[in-house]
């Protein structure tokens, strides 16, 4: 930054940045689809087995957990790498005014900072799952088998989008150059703790929408795919506040409408 005033990255800067991030994406959602076809098969065995008799209940293993940990982790990859691209590409602009004629390693430490507040995130969501599988509430599908469990994780969901904390976390997630301006850090490692601090404005932002998937199925790529677009809409569009107000109220009806059915 000069003056105070946002600085664009060389365009040189903006397509490596473009293109890592594209890379990343595509990687974590050619992951998903491909595991989401192996869960697919696993499950049509699964329901042969059933039919002949021959169902077999296997107990949870560490392995399990570290397999659903990586899922978790790969997921958010794939949802959350693009909605940082803004802030990556104003911060290698600011690098830019510094001396650096090409992008520093500040900028992918700064990325780096990010994704770790992502991949605690994944720890954390992966446990839950683990805690409602030994409780018998998750499916094979990997969503909440009980209906009175999914509306309330939707009304919960829903209720969070309205809250002032969500809407101060979002507003930080739609101002990256008031971030940067009062934020600043030089180096590698301070790089890497603004990314700890914008990526913890950015789970402050969307944590309770991931939660959704509980509700809708852990693995549902559809789902996945229209909370991504949200996310991106709330960040990045002209009406994002509107957008996450209204996504609340229609989250909370429809955790109210699950548990008058259950």
């Amino acid at each position: 930054m000069r003056n105070g005033s946002p600085v664009a990255a060389s365009g040189r800067d903006r397509l490596l940045i473009w293109a890592c991030i594209v890379l990343v994406t595509a990687l974590a959602w050619g992951y998903l689809v491909h595991l989401d076809r192996q869960m697919s098969s696993s499950m049509a065995n699964d329901r042969m087995m059933a039919e002949m008799g021959m169902t077999m209940d296997t107990p949870r293993t560490t392995a399990d957990l570290f397999f659903t940990f990586a899922m978790w982790a790969v997921m958010m990859v794939g949802m959350m790498a693009g909605s940082a691209t803004p802030m990556l590409l104003l911060f290698a602009g600011a690098q830019a005014t510094r001396g650096s004629q090409r992008v520093p390693m500040a900028v992918p430490c700064f990325g780096l900072g990010y994704l770790t507040i992502w991949v605690g995130f994944s720890a954390c969501a992966a446990l839950a799952q683990e805690g409602l599988h030994r409780a018998a509430l998750m499916s094979a599908g990997m969503a909440t088998s009980s209906p009175r469990v999914s509306g309330a994780i939707l009304i919960a969901a829903g209720v969070y989008q309205l809250t002032p904390f969500k809407g101060a976390c979002l507003a930080h997630c739609r101002s990256p150059l008031g971030f940067l301006m009062t934020n600043w850090r030089d180096g590698a490692i301070g790089a890497f703790r603004m990314g700890l601090a914008h990526g913890a404005h950015c789970l402050g932002c969307c944590w309770a929408l991931m939660g959704v998937l509980f509700a809708v199925g852990v693995m549902n790529l559809l789902w996945v795919a229209a909370l991504t677009v949200l996310v991106l809409i709330e960040k990045a569009g002209p009406w994002g506040q509107t957008a996450a107000r209204v996504a609340g109220a229609a989250i909370i009806v429809w955790g109210i409408l699950q548990e008058v059915a259950a």
